[in-house]
């Protein structure tokens, strides 16, 4: 498993949600969230950006490039 994946995951236990929480707020099923998180299907870019938006990190966060969990600052108007 990489390190992205592992993230996915650890977060999803972080703040107490199961999977099925997860692919309800995604509007996918459960066995395809549970894909992601196995790292069998990459995960969608418009599904990193709104998990990333509900645990409050970057999707670079998510995607293993830093280990900066701190979102980015709003620079956008």
């Amino acid at each position: 498993m990489t390190n992205h994946y592992r993230r996915l995951r650890d977060l999803r236990e972080d703040h107490d949600f199961s999977q099925q929480q997860i692919a309800d707020f995604l509007g996918i099923h459960q066995t395809q969230y549970s894909r992601y998180e196995r790292g069998s299907f990459d995960i969608p870019t418009d599904f990193l950006i709104r998990l990333a938006d509900l645990y409050k990190t970057s999707t670079d966060y998510l995607l293993g490039r830093t280990n900066n969990p701190k979102p980015y600052p709003d620079t956008l108007p």
